[in-house]
Order: structure tokens, then sequence, then C-alpha cells
């Protein structure tokens, strides 16, 4: 007698399994399909109209996206398939096998419905102790545009290619006008398309200009090249979030901001809005500093702590750095932030919001987006940060 078991995967089912039998009551798919129960579906579904033909369920397809980018899986075609080979999505399909092109339009389609799913899902961690707004740490990355660097538009560039598009289609007329008496042939087609490459030409220096930009990518118009570590320039956009002690994303936003000057005072607002009140301490690095920064917390009654690029060098370094002090404001900021206490509370700053960007881009592959422009691209980022705080939410029932 064999000591193997009998193998045999062709065996057919008596009776078609339960889910959750097979999973986990703690699985995460689980989760996913209590949250999204709670959620007020009402804002989905008021921007379809009531003709037409049937459609997915908007329950369906948001725990189908947010349990992929939970996971890490952010493109249409892996969901495609994840939605007949995974069993959690095919739980959370219900076992619809959705095609790209119908996920695809859902999260393009859907930008306020997000965002309010998001601050749906803050307020019920709220509502459970989380997202508590003693203290938040804002900070910001580079995520890259889904678009090429190369192919990017630039005055110079664009007269060049005019005048050599020109140059062709003299050449090649001549070519024609010598072969006049044979039937047309592919001279004549090759000529129609630069006379229609040379017919962009206007349109696409006019859209340059009103850009206001040196360079403009014809991929995506809404990405911008910007600076990041080590004088290395990305395509793409910059992706900004605020974080409770707690490691909860209580504020975020995508934009095309080459530098955070202007991005502490947004993000106040856009915490505000989302919790219903202001935080009462602020942490950020240097590059939020501006001294108007500085004077319009004090104003809101927000305790900031937001060194100046000298200071931020003094605190990491652990010796004291020159600079010039501009205003009372930053004298006082740099008092505050020279103190023990300071320097304990600035500590903060890395240990909160550093490890939530860590996992958004190296866990869950967060580095560059899989849409174009930038309501897309916000639809994206709002879609990790909701998964984000499920997964966290998720994290901390099982604790």
């Amino acid at each position: 007698m064999s000591r193997f078991k009998v193998y045999n995967p062709e065996q057919a089912y008596l009776l078609p399994p339960s889910v959750r039998d097979e999973l986990d009551q703690r699985h995460l798919c689980f989760f996913v399909r209590e949250v999204i129960e709670r959620l007020d579906m009402r804002v989905f579904e008021q921007s379809y109209s009531a003709e037409g033909g049937e459609l997915y369920s908007p329950q369906l397809m948001l725990a189908v996206w947010l349990y992929a980018y939970a996971l890490g899986v952010t493109s249409a075609r892996q969901v495609e398939r994840r939605l007949v080979e995974d069993l959690g999505f095919r739980y959370l399909g219900a076992g619809e096998r959705v095609d790209n092109w119908a996920l695809s339009a859902f999260r393009r389609r859907h930008s306020r419905a997000l965002n309010d799913a998001f601050t749906q899902v803050l307020e019920w961690a709220r509502s459970r102790g989380m997202g508590k707004l003693g203290r938040v740490a804002i900070d910001s990355t580079r995520i890259a545009a889904n678009a090429s660097k190369d192919r990017v538009d630039t005055e110079q560039a664009l007269r060049n290619t005019r005048a050599r598009l020109r140059r062709q289609v003299r050449a090649w007329q001549k070519a024609a006008d010598r072969d006049d008496d044979q039937e047309p042939g592919g001279l004549e087609v090759a000529i129609a398309e630069l006379n229609e490459a040379l017919a962009e030409m206007p349109q696409r220096l006019e859209r340059l200009k009103k850009s206001g930009l040196k360079k403009l990518s014809r991929t995506d118009e809404d990405a911008r090249f910007l600076r990041q570590r080590g004088d290395k320039f990305v395509l793409g956009y910059t992706g900004e979030i605020a974080v409770s002690d707690d490691h909860l994303i209580v504020a975020q936003r995508v934009t095309q901001n080459a530098t955070d000057n202007e991005s502490l005072q947004p993000m106040l607002d856009e915490v505000e809005q989302r919790c219903g009140s202001p935080p009462g301490a602020v942490l950020a690095d240097s590059g939020f500093f501006s001294v108007r920064n500085l004077e319009q917390m004090e104003q809101r009654n927000v305790d900031g702590y937001v060194p100046d690029s000298n200071l931020a060098c003094e605190l990491n370094l652990g010796r004291r750095c020159g600079g010039t002090v501009r205003s009372a404001a930053q004298r006082r900021m740099r008092a505050k932030l020279r103190s023990p206490a300071g320097q304990a509370g600035y500590a903060r700053r890395k240990a909160v919001v550093e490890p939530v960007f860590g996992v958004l881009k190296q866990q869950r592959g967060m580095r560059q987006f899989r849409t174009r422009g930038l309501q897309n691209v916000n639809n994206e980022f709002t879609l990790s940060n909701l998964a984000y705080n499920i997964t966290r939410l998720h994290t901390m029932r099982a604790a």
C-alpha cells in the first residue's frame, strides 16, 4: 500500500466550496468587504445615468481595486487575471470576470467618489479611536509619470523638426514630380504623412508656450520635470500625505509642485477638511519651510516643527550651523527646535511619515503611475492611500 495520498487534480467537488471555509476568517478580503458594506455608495451611483445596459456594481469594482492596491497590484490587466486565478479576488468580484477596460474606466471616472470614500473610511477609523489629530507629520515624494523622458517638446526641438520636415517634403515632392507619369505610390503617401506632421507643429508650439514651460511631455502634458535627491530629475508628479501618530493617512493629494514651500498650508486645510478640525501639532522637513508658513501656523494656533535648511543641517549633524534669521517667527522656531523637547518632538517625523511612503513605494509599487493626467493620477493616489488605511485598520484589529 502506498504511503502517498491520492493525487488527482481533476477530482470534481461534490458540493461547491465556500471561500470562508478555504480562507482564514481574518483574511484581508473579508475585511475589505466589511469596509465596503459600511460605505455610502450614492456618490458612485449618481455618476451614472439611468439609461443604458447593466453595469458592474460600484461596490464590486471598488472592493476589487482596494484589495488590488492593498496587495500592490495596480495594473488593470493583472487585476483581470487575478479575478480568475486568486480566491480573494474571486470572492470580492462575486465570481464576475470583469475585463480590464471596465476596471480602467472605473478608476478614471470616480475622482469625487473616491475622495468621498477616503473621508468615510477616515471618519470610521476616527470613531474607533484612530487617526487622532494631536500631531501629524507631513511629507512629499516624487512619483514617476507613465511617460517617457525622451518624448518631450522644446521650442528649439520643435523648430528643428519643422525645418527638417519641410526639407523632406520638398525633396520627396521633387522625386514625385520626376515620376509623375507613373501611378501614385509610396511617395505620395509619405508626403501626405509629412504634411500631416507639419500641420501639428503650430499646435504643439502653441501648447508649449501656453504651458510656460521649457519642456513639455507629449505623452502626459500634466507631468513635470521634478528634482529629487542626488540632483536627478524625474518626469512625474509630487505626492503629498499627512500622517497621524498611529500611522493613518489623514490627508493626501497629488500636485505638480516642484518645491514644497507652497504645500504646507494647503495640506493643513486638507487635514481640517477631512477631519473636521486642525491638528494640534505639525511636523515637516525643511522643504516645507518659509517664514510665511511659520507666521500662518502661529495665526492658526498650530504648534509647528518646521526647521529652515540651516537648522535642519544642525539637527541632523549635531553641530551648530549659521544662517540669517529673517523674522521673529523663525527665531522662535529655532529656539523651540534647539530645546530638548523640541528635538524629541521633531525626531518623531521620520518615524511617523517616512515608513508610510516606504510601504506605498517599496512594498506596493507606487513608484510610477499607471494612468496619465493630473486627475487620473490623483485617483490612483487616493486608491493607494485608501487601501493603505484599510490595511492599517485590519492590522490594528488583528493585534
